[in-house]
């Protein structure tokens, strides 16, 4: 199993945002959390990166604990993570973004391949290269953060609400994308609050409830269920 987070609880200050949560991310799978605001997801992925210190549980990577590991080894070891709202910097140009992603990278030619590949993955970035990252669109600096967490050549790729705030048409060319990652075998673990997306594109799914996981399984027998279909899917059975 390439991620383990086992029996994992944390706190904000007294109150407990995730209780007892275990979920495995194996390699080359999406892996998806869907749930209503303030379910525990986010927290989650902040807790796989280090951001937060689980109060109980551990989290494997590979094989190795990393629950205690300060963010930049738990970035080093091969995640990455592109965090909701894109968090961009903004005055700098889109490559000075790019080479922020692969700060931790000492081999030259491969960080030339990394600038191939966001690029075949994201042309338009390869027009606005010379743009500051504030100028773009959302749809644009959505991509840009993706691409930056990209440049780490990371083993998984924690996504958190990519397509938040974008446009229908910008959803389904984010969505496209994340299609093209995965069958380029990397490996992601998706929170998006849009569950019809999300379990379109996962292959594995947990449900969150404030702050529990009541319901996981194969996305697509997620789909079907009822409890899902009713509360996150927008379907309501003939009689109801």
């Amino acid at each position: 199993m390439l991620l383990e987070i086992d029996d994992v609880t944390v706190h904000y200050h007294k109150v407990a945002a995730v209780k007892n949560i275990s979920i495995e991310v194996e390699e080359g799978q999406i892996v998806t959390l869907i749930g209503a605001n303030g379910a525990g997801k986010s927290t989650t992925l902040r807790t796989i990166s280090g951001l937060k210190r689980p109060s109980a549980g551990g989290i494997r990577f590979a094989g190795e604990r990393i629950d205690r590991l300060a963010p930049e080894k738990i970035t080093k070891l091969g995640i990455a993570h592109v965090p909701e709202g894109r968090r961009v910097f903004p005055y700098m140009t889109v490559l000075e973004n790019l080479e922020m992603g692969a700060y931790l990278r000492t081999d030259s030619a491969q960080i030339r391949k990394g600038y191939e590949e966001v690029f075949a993955h994201f042309p338009v970035l390869k027009e606005r290269r010379k743009q500051q990252g504030g100028t773009l669109s959302g749809g644009e600096q959505q991509m840009l953060a993706m691409a930056r967490a990209l440049m780490s050549d990371p083993k998984v790729i924690l996504m958190d609400e990519p397509s938040l705030g974008l446009s229908p048409i910008m959803c389904r060319e984010i969505a496209k994308i994340i299609r093209d990652l995965h069958g380029a075998g990397r490996t992601i673990m998706l929170v998006e609050q849009n569950a019809r997306l999300a379990l379109a594109l996962a292959q594995k799914g947990y449900v969150l409830e404030t702050g529990s996981i009541v319901l996981k399984g194969d996305a697509k027998d997620l789909r079907e269920n009822e409890q899902v279909k009713r509360t996150y899917l927008g379907e309501i059975r003939d009689g109801e």
